[in-house]
């Protein structure tokens, strides 16, 4: 990477202030000023990267402006670019890369909306993490405190799109619903039964999260990790750990590095077998949503004898694990892995053979390739419709890289074939775990760690069962952090349900959206 970084710094003809590789996971290449246009077109077309993030910091104390960070990958290379640039603080503005890389359109959003950086020519620059009739805040300036308390809320709330024409008519689903799930606002516009186009409305659940980290001792941040998005606790979890460990050049045990992919592969199991059965269930096939929550149950009654949490919670810390397993424990997920992998079979078998549910799912809720990549959709989603990335492969971590990888993709882009990607990685989860098994798994579990040098930043990446989660962490003195910035796969993929929907008939959408599975808390963080 920093052979075709120095040929990058001289075409731009000085632009490049500073190139830095802080460690063997990212290199920083920080712009002079604000218009990092240039720099990202000759990195897409010339080196394929891909955009994966962007996000703004709050550093007018230290350097008197703010920073925004774009996060890019290249195929075949383990290491990320982190290119910033400096933002006037007293006129603060970026240019808008959304019309370009459609993926960027609610991160740049988000930068508007938390810290009053207008984004320039974004073709939708209305509020998206900050609902309309938000007052005039910006929450993650540092001087706005958590301890603020807002006005009443006045003005108009969000205008949707109207549904135009003779026998076209506006549904509108949510944003309470009728089960446990979290607020979210679904406006189909639909000429008899067909689905002419769906407006989302997203962030009634806003709780501040990235706020919250702000002054947090790391130890006890690992907690508020965990509560992004409940589902996914053990992989956010482990994704800021690994985020601090790298800022302070921590080194993980052998031992915990591979609990740790042990435990992230469970998580994986145990959301994609609730999601074939929430499938199967959303097109009246009962019988296996029964089967798939027993096994599912299965596997939360073993997180439980591993962590004594069914949500794996409480047990990732910075530096590993909290404790080792001991005989008892290593046994009961010996036997369980050997009965799941029989039972999961039998499952599949059985909605594999029932002509009805392919009917129902097969060329429902079609997501073409060059929209998924538009979009930037990774995880389950993308892989489904050909776009071919997993983190565990691609920028590995813990045990990992003593395995190959191969993530099944597909361009059938249905519902079919999002259920199918979580068919094929069930056991191929069960095989990491079972090759885990035969290892040592004995040692410490945890490396001791003092203090960390103030300002260390570092970004951290993990393949949770949605797909690609993203942490980067700025931390200050006394190990308190200064800034957390979380990237959640479902922030990404909303926008893929918009266009899955489009030509499908409204009784459809249930199972279109459970095949997705998207987090609102995840999103909303």
């Amino acid at each position: 990477m920093l052979s075709f970084i120095e040929s990058l710094a001289h075409r731009l003809g000085g632009q490049v202030e500073r190139v830095a590789a802080r460690n063997e996971h990212e290199v920083y290449l920080q712009l002079r000023d604000a218009d990092s246009r240039p720099a990202i077109s000759i990195l897409r077309s010339e080196y394929q990267g891909r955009v994966a993030s962007v996000f703004a910091e709050d550093r007018r104390s230290a350097d008197a402006c703010f920073f925004v960070y774009h996060v890019i990958e290249f195929p075949g290379d383990p290491a990320y670019l982190l290119l910033s640039t400096r933002i006037d603080h007293t006129d603060p503005h970026f240019p808008s890369h959304s019309v370009d890389i459609p993926a960027l359109n609610w991160q740049e959003r988000e930068i508007q909306d938390m810290f009053g950086i207008q984004s320039d020519d974004h073709p939708n620059p209305r509020r998206v993490a900050l609902h309309d009739n938000w007052p005039d805040v910006h929450p993650l300036r540092k001087e706005f405190s958590l301890t603020t308390v807002l006005p009443e809320f006045e003005g108009e709330r969000h205008i949707y799109r109207p549904a135009l024409g003779e026998g076209v008519f506006q549904i509108p689903v949510g944003p309470v619903h009728a089960g446990i799930i979290e607020p979210g606002h679904f406006s189909f516009a639909v000429a008899g039964e067909p689905i002419l186009y769906l407006q989302l409305r997203m962030f009634y659940t806003h709780k501040g999260t990235e706020k919250l980290f702000e002054g947090m001792p790391v130890e006890r941040a690992v907690f508020l990790a965990e509560s992004i998005s409940g589902d996914s606790s053990f992989s956010h979890g482990t994704a800021f750990c690994q985020a601090v460990e790298r800022a302070g050049a921590i080194e993980l045990p052998l031992l915990a590095a591979r609990m740790r992919t042990i435990l992230l592969e469970l998580e994986r199991v145990y959301n994609h077998v609730a999601d074939i059965g929430a499938i199967a269930t959303d097109v009246g096939f009962g019988i296996a949503n029964a089967h798939a929550s027993r096994l599912r149950e299965m596997i939360f009654g073993l997180n439980e004898v591993l962590t004594g949490n069914r949500l794996l919670r409480g047990m990732v810390r910075v530096g590993g694990v909290r404790r080792a397993w001991n005989e008892s424990q290593l046994s009961a997920l010996r036997l369980t892995v050997h009965g799941f992998e029989s039972e999961f079979r039998h499952l599949v078998d059985l909605i594999v053979s029932s002509d009805s549910t392919r009917d129902r799912l097969e060329r429902t809720g079609v997501l073409r390739l060059e929209k998924a990549r538009d979009l930037g959709i990774v995880g389950v989603a993308g892989r489904a419709s050909g776009i071919d990335l997993d983190v565990r492969r691609d920028h590995p971590y813990a045990a990992y890289g003593d395995f190959e990888i191969h993530p099944p993709v597909y361009d059938g882009g249905d519902v079919w074939h999002r259920m199918q990607v979580r068919i094929d990685e069930v056991p191929a989860s069960l095989n990491i775990i079972s090759a885990l098994l035969d290892s040592d798994l004995h040692g410490e579990p945890c490396t001791p760690f003092d203090r960390i040098a103030p300002d260390s930043c570092a970004l951290s990446s993990v393949e949770g069962w949605r797909g690609e989660i993203m942490h980067w962490i700025r931390v200050g003195a006394d190990n308190r952090l200064e800034r957390c910035k979380i990237k959640d796969p479902s922030l990404n993929n909303w926008p893929a349900l918009v266009e899955a929907v489009q030509g499908n008939i409204i009784p459809d959408f249930p199972v279109i959206n459970k095949s997705f599975n998207l987090s609102y808390s995840g999103t909303d963080r």
